[in-house]
Order: C-alpha cells, then sequence, then structure tokens
C-alpha cells in the first residue's frame, strides 16, 4: 500500500512537471497539450478497462466530465506563465481548502484549531499572490485555483464511483469531446513538437489516467483524512522535480508560503481528526 501511495503521488507532482516542462518550453500550446493529454488518458483507461479479468460497466456522469475538462485545460492554461512548484501549490492547497469548506458545510464542526489552520493555509497563499519580483502572475494564478476548484468538484464526485476503472475511463471519454470543443471555442493557433506531444502523451496516459484509477483504488482503502494528508506531498515534490529538471528556482517566498500553507492544512486535518476520536 505504502508504494502505491508513494508512486501516486509522484505521478500527481510529475503532472505539473510535465505541463510546466512542456509549455515554458513552448514545446506546444496549451488547448493542444490538454486535448492530447485527456485523449491520451482515455485511450489507456480504455485499454486497461478491456484488459481488465472483472471488467465492469462504464460509468457515466457528466458533472464529474465536465469538472475534469475545466480542471485539464485551465490547469494548462495556468502553466504558461506559472512555475512547477508553485502551480502545485495553489492547485492543491485550493483543493484541499475547498473539501474543508464543503466538510463544513454539509455539517462537519469548525473548532477553533481548525479554523486557525484555515486562516494559516489562507495567509500562506496570500503570502504566494502579494505583489513583488518573485510573484507569480496573478491571472495565471487565478485560472490554477480554478482548476482546484474544478479537480475538488472531481474529486467529492469521485466518492460516489463504484469502479475507480469504470468510473475514471466513462469521465475521460465524456471529457474528450468536452476539451475537444473548448479547443476550438479558445484556440488561437496551434503549435506542436515531437517532444510536446510526447510530454502530453506521458501526463494524459501515465500521470493522469493510470495515475487517478490507482489513486481512486487507494483511496477506498484508507480515510477521507489519510488521503487528504498524504496529497499534501505532491507540492513538495512538484517544486523539488521544477529544481531538478526545469532549472525553476526555489526561492524564500515559495518556501515560506509552502511551509505556512502546508501547516495550516495539516492543522486543519488533524484537529478534525483529534475531534472526531475524541467523540
Amino acid at each position: 500500500m505504502l508504494f502505491k501511495i508513494i508512486l501516486a503521488m509522484i505521478a500527481f507532482s510529475a503532472n505539473s512537471v510535465l505541463c510546466r516542462l512542456a509549455l515554458a518550453g513552448q514545446q506546444i500550446d496549451p488547448l493542444s497539450f490538454s486535448v492530447i493529454r485527456v485523449c491520451s488518458g482515455a485511450v489507456v483507461l480504455l485499454m486497461l478497462w478491456l484488459l481488465s479479468q472483472t471488467r465492469q460497466a462504464i460509468q457515466w456522469n457528466l458533472y464529474s466530465a465536465l469538472a475534469l475538462a475545466i480542471y485539464i485545460v485551465a490547469f494548462s492554461y495556468a502553466y504558461i506563465q506559472i512555475d512547477a512548484g508553485v502551480g502545485a501549490l495553489l492547485l492543491f492547497g485550493t483543493v484541499q481548502l475547498i473539501m474543508v469548506f464543503y466538510a463544513v458545510f454539509h455539517g462537519e464542526k469548525l473548532n477553533l484549531k481548525r479554523g486557525f489552520g484555515l486562516i494559516l493555509a489562507l495567509m500562506g497563499i496570500a503570502i504566494l499572490l502579494l505583489p513583488g519580483a518573485s510573484a507569480p502572475s496573478l491571472s495565471y494564478a487565478i485560472i490554477m485555483m480554478i482548476s482546484g476548484l474544478a479537480w475538488a468538484v472531481y474529486s467529492i464526485l469521485g466518492k460516489k464511483m463504484l469502479s475507480p476503472l469504470a468510473s475514471s475511463l466513462g469521465n475521460f471519454l465524456l471529457a474528450v469531446p468536452l476539451v475537444i470543443l473548448g479547443y476550438f471555442m479558445l484556440h488561437q493557433g496551434a503549435n506542436m513538437s515531437a517532444q510536446g506531444v510526447v510530454l502530453a502523451m506521458l501526463s494524459g496516459g501515465v500521470t493522469s489516467g493510470g495515475a487517478y484509477v490507482l489513486w481512486y483504488s487507494i483511496v477506498k482503502r484508507i480515510d477521507r483524512i489519510d488521503a487528504s494528508t498524504v496529497q499534501l506531498s505532491v507540492p513538495c515534490l512538484a517544486i523539488l522535480g521544477g529544481s531538478l529538471f526545469i532549472g525553476e528556482t526555489i526561492g524564500l517566498r515559495l518556501v515560506l508560503s509552502t511551509v505556512i500553507v502546508l501547516l495550516g492544512i495539516f492543522l486543519v486535518i488533524y484537529a478534525g481528526k483529534n475531534s472526531v476520536e475524541e467523540k
């Protein structure tokens, strides 16, 4: 189980590195990257489904597919101007905060420790976005946070899935025409190199399609709190990957905001866990 969790977290962080590597080097435009990514993911999932010995009926959910499509397109657009580590922090920070707000809205109590953790996490994101030479582009940061919102919705809807593989396949197949529609509505000229296409295929087939099935099979065997906690490793891995493979600078602001956001979310999660155990 531990090996599977580590593999899934590496895949999630690799998504940020692969996307940034392709777009920062102008190897491909964001919409072409999105189309190839979602199509590659659908193909890999279809192959896995066909090879599955316990093949279950494909499960279709238009809302999940729409959330997936928005996440993929916004994710690619944001990485035009945002470093891999910054993007992962904004993405997963937003996901975790939305999940907390959703839980509170649906009846979970927000005690003093959880409230402090939530404020701390928001402060960390605010520090990252404060004006300055090292601040990420505000407009692209907002786009990444929209991507995080869509991923949070996808994750919430995914809790009802019966089969990780059959559900993921249905979502990707439905997302393909949605992303292609977005391509024709928003594209301003295609730009593709062989390297860009390969990076998009790796992102879609390996670190998206295959990794999502792996992750949702893990989620079914661990509780929501532990599932949320292990995802906090992704921004750290993405920062390291961005530095090693893309040469991105790890500045003091990024380190500070990352530590504050992760501490805040960690406090929210474990304050909630302790309150449940006390009952």
